[in-house]
């Protein structure tokens, strides 16, 4: 890994002309709908203007599948998959096989640096548990330390991620490491894969079913925690949560963004599925429309029910619409997996979801799955109905989770039937 000893100087610091080459037109993030001082993730809507062009074209026309010529003059075979989605796939040049890497990174936002290090790790390696894929080959960390933290603690930052990595089934071989103001942490994953060791996320037809595999709330837990020593904003909340419901959900939510998504991505073969996205950045909604864009029939996803950590849906209804959780575009990190597959395969995915994670230790929360939507046609995009059901996922090691894990794993909604 290499190091930088300072962040590059400002351009008020150097002046326009000393930073950017003649009839450089530097980046305003105002002129693209963004707040001059930003430093969080780009709207899903900016973000999509930008990357507006930057596929290449395919022969078929499609911008998906197809066959291609190399810089070379050999012909690659198999699914390619560019911008707009979880992973890249990239046909390589020998044996049918191809390239699928993912990119990822955020700032911490819990207080334990071996769970943000899980986390992180969990995060990045979730775009390709969305396509089904259960290995990963090498994982590069991206990293920015602080340049208040002392040597010690430094050396904790560096390590932590990577024993976090080993206990995805994959390991740190490089990456690049900086000093800089604020703490970031991420990562590359790749993995080199024959065809049917990955599911492209295109299938959906009408009939299948929607499964998430982790609640929501994820954002709102995180903030309600930090709230309880700020009276200000605790006073917006108290009368719907008490500070210890609050702690438990803020221990969920770390549980939950550090739980792989591997499992999951197990089944999604053995349960035929057709499609799968991973619910982060631009909330359950946003994801959904993103993955029903890339469907290759005319369909659309309908969400009834909304799987929430509990307390949460409360806490997002106290503050008006500063979160947006039921809604659909809050913010997730490290969430779960969003997964198209057939009506009759969706209950038994959530019973083995259920049996899998609850044998391991591992969620402890009711289900483990959830049957949130069904896929009909339409015009490839997504909605959630007006009136959703919310389904209070209990904290795991209450006493509410462990009757729900002790229960059979629930039918699928009558709105789904």
């Amino acid at each position: 890994m290499s190091g930088s000893t300072s962040p590059p100087p400002s351009v008020e610091a150097v002046g326009a002309e000393g930073c950017y080459p003649p009839g450089y037109k530097p980046f305003k993030p105002e002129e693209h709908g963004l707040e001059r001082g930003f430093r969080c993730k780009v709207p899903q809507e900016v973000l999509l203007k930008l990357l507006a062009g930057l596929e290449p074209d395919q022969a078929d026309g499609t911008g998906k599948a197809g066959d291609q010529a190399s810089e070379f003059g050999q012909q690659l075979t198999g699914p390619r998959l560019g911008v707009g989605m979880d992973s890249c796939v990239i046909p390589l040049r020998h044996g049918g096989l191809s390239l699928v890497q993912t990119t990822d990174f955020f700032y911490p936002l819990v207080e334990d640096p071996y769970m943000m290090g899980k986390i992180a790790c969990a995060n990045v390696l979730s775009d390709l548990y969305a396509m089904g894929i259960t290995e990963c080959d090498n994982m590069l960390m991206l990293l920015s330390v602080s340049q208040k933290m002392n040597d010690k603690v430094r050396l904790w930052v560096h390590v932590l991620p990577l024993y976090a990595a080993e206990e995805g089934g994959t390991s740190v071989t490089g990456g690049q490491t900086v000093v800089n103001p604020w703490i970031i942490i991420g990562g590359v994953a790749s993995v080199v894969c024959q065809p049917n060791e990955f599911i492209m996320p295109d299938g959906a037809v009408p009939g299948d079913v929607l499964v998430l595999t982790k609640p929501l709330g994820t954002r709102v837990a995180v903030n309600a925690y930090l709230w309880i020593d700020q009276p200000e904003k605790w006073n917006r909340v108290k009368l719907v949560v008490t500070k210890e419901e609050v702690k438990e959900a803020y221990q969920e939510a770390m549980f939950s963004m550090a739980t792989l998504n591997r499992t999951a991505a197990g089944l999604m073969h053995k349960f035929q599925a057709h499609a799968a996205t991973d619910v982060t950045g631009f909330g359950l909604l946003g994801h959904a429309n993103n993955l029903a864009k890339q469907q290759r029939n005319e369909v659309a996803f309908v969400i009834h029910n909304l799987p929430i950590i509990a307390k949460m849906a409360a806490i997002s209804k106290a503050c008006g619409n500063l979160f947006n959780l039921l809604q659909g575009t809050s913010a997730e990190t490290s969430g779960g997996l969003l997964v198209c597959l057939p009506r009759e395969q969706a209950a038994k995915f959530c019973a083995e979801m259920k049996s899998q994670s609850s044998g391991a230790g591992g969620q402890g929360a009711a289900g483990g799955a959830w049957i949130i939507g069904i896929v009909e046609k339409g015009d490839r995009h997504a909605r959630i109905i007006d009136k959703p059901r919310i389904i209070e996922v209990p904290p795991r090691g209450s006493q509410a989770a462990n009757q729900d894990n002790s229960s059979p794993s629930p039918a699928p909604s009558p709105n789904l039937s």
